[in-house]
């Protein structure tokens, strides 16, 4: 291959359209054998420069966006550049997937699409990542480019990630482009890192040095439960012996676990070892909830409640909810939808509401994107309003599930800042999921920890 020659190229790049220009011309060059972090705050342009680059946009003027693929077994650009989206690991780009894998999995049979022996629909989000960064590699690519990579995968997961690309890197002459918000989740691999702000890139340079460590500091009771001992508190749910069983596999097995009110939960453990599929128990999500021995807000499940007089009670966000979402609604009618507990159905809210869902956004710095679409927004600022969303009613029982997704630095700060005001109500309960330490709030006062054993009739829980 000839090393002078850029892989990819653009000289004054503007796209046609207004709505997907950059602050000013795009100039870039890739050369064979950089791998490059593009790396920057929510908003900054990241998604949206990667776009123009990989051709999505047309350009003015004679202008186009130059390859170069020497050597390459591919004929077509198509074939020789592949781009993953945290989003696409999520199902169709509607609700159909977030539904599917709540209600749907008693349905499944022999004509189900399966992954290594196993139905697609019961992985968990960051198993069908793994699967989608799979195929993503398997296709073979000269330039892979990845939108937040890292999204949902455990520390085991991310490092084994790194550990992949930097093979593949090395064995097979694979070119990356890492979209990261991070700078903690730069791999050593990385040899270029183009950061940006406000539309326009503000920094474009080699770097060298060690990176990507997934740093632990035993931050917020990392030696399991501690503080709160809720022995008189008021219940907000009780598992008795709960077991879910999907066709042969085991994902909970004689789970028993008590929250109570002022209670602040991690929920840990690998991907796969059944934390999604017990959230959507409490979240009175999964029909198998009402076989199993569950109490929430006092009541017995299946004890004459609707789904309504649960959900009520409860604030809810998760990446799979995150790409249901994908109406071109104002923001503030998804923030809305919130106070009726949808996902789907949108209601413009009345003006009292109004108010409160721009208090909420207010609090999150997002009240001047009310007005704006939902799909012309970056990912972290969506991330932002289904936060938002999720605390609008001020819930009894608030459940954040990988909750910092595609959010930057100090939007993290933010967002952390809020959940830890809410925290300090002593009536109400949080059960936050992360994958990242050192991202749990303040104040966290009990840890469950799942398990999924590699024997899949063994137990997978673990407290």
């Amino acid at each position: 291959m000839d090393c002078k020659t850029p892989i990819l190229s653009v000289v004054n790049g503007v796209p046609r359209h207004p709505d997907f220009r950059m602050a000013e011309p795009v100039t870039l060059q890739i050369m064979p054998g950089e791998q490059v972090a593009i790396v920057g705050p929510n908003a900054s342009g990241k998604s949206r420069l990667v776009d123009i680059l990989t051709g999505r946009y047309p350009l003015l003027g004679a202008n186009e966006v130059r390859y170069h693929f020497e050597g390459s077994p591919h004929r077509y650009v198509s074939e020789n550049i592949r781009v993953l989206s945290f989003r696409d690991s999520y199902g169709d780009s509607d609700a159909t997937y977030y539904l599917q894998q709540r209600w749907n999995q008693h349905d499944i049979d022999e004509n189900t699409p399966k992954v290594d022996g196993r139905y697609i629909i019961s992985l968990s989000s960051g198993e069908l990542r793994k699967y989608q960064l799979q195929r993503a590699i398997a296709s073979s690519p000269r330039l892979l480019i990845l939108d937040s990579p890292f999204i949902g995968l455990d520390p085991e997961a991310r490092q084994q990630l790194r550990d992949t690309l930097d093979e593949l890197i090395r064995e097979r002459g694979l070119q990356v482009i890492l979209i990261l918000t991070r700078d903690s989740d730069i791999p050593p691999f990385i040899t270029r890192v183009i950061r940006l702000e406000g539309l326009r890139i503000v920094e474009d340079g080699k770097v060298s040095g060690e990176r990507g460590s997934d740093g632990k500091n035993g931050v917020n009771g990392e030696n399991g439960e501690n503080g709160v001992d809720g022995a008189d508190s008021e219940t907000v749910l009780r598992f008795s012996n709960v077991t879910i069983r999907y066709g042969e596999r085991t994902i909970l097995r004689d789970l028993s676990w008590t929250v109570h009110r002022g209670e602040h939960w991690a929920l840990e453990g690998a991907n796969g070892s059944g934390k999604s599929t017990l959230l959507s128990l409490v979240c009175a999500d999964n029909p198998q909830a009402y076989a199993c021995d569950i109490e929430l807000f006092g009541r017995k499940r299946g004890t004459g409640e609707s789904i309504w007089d649960i959900k009520r009670h409860i604030g809810y966000v998760s990446p799979e909810m995150h790409r249901a979402y994908m109406r071109d609604l104002p923001a503030i009618d998804i923030v809305a939808s919130g106070l009726h507990d949808s996902v789907g159905l949108y209601v413009r809210p009345r003006p009292e509401q109004r108010q409160t869902c721009l208090e909420w956004m207010q609090r999150f710095g997002i009240s001047d994107l009310a007005d704006r679409t939902f799909l012309r927004i970056s990912s972290g600022e969506q991330r932002l309003c289904l936060l938002a969303r999720a605390f609008v009613k001020y819930p009894d029982l608030l459940i954040l599930d990988e909750p910092f997704h595609g959010l930057d630095d100090p939007n993290r700060l933010l967002a952390t800042r809020v959940i830890e005001d809410y925290c300090s109500d002593p009536q109400k309960t949080l059960i936050i999921v992360s994958h990242y330490a050192d991202e749990l709030p303040a104040g966290i006062t009990h840890h469950l920890r799942l398990q999924a054993d590699v024997q899949e009739e063994k137990a997978a829980k673990s407290v």
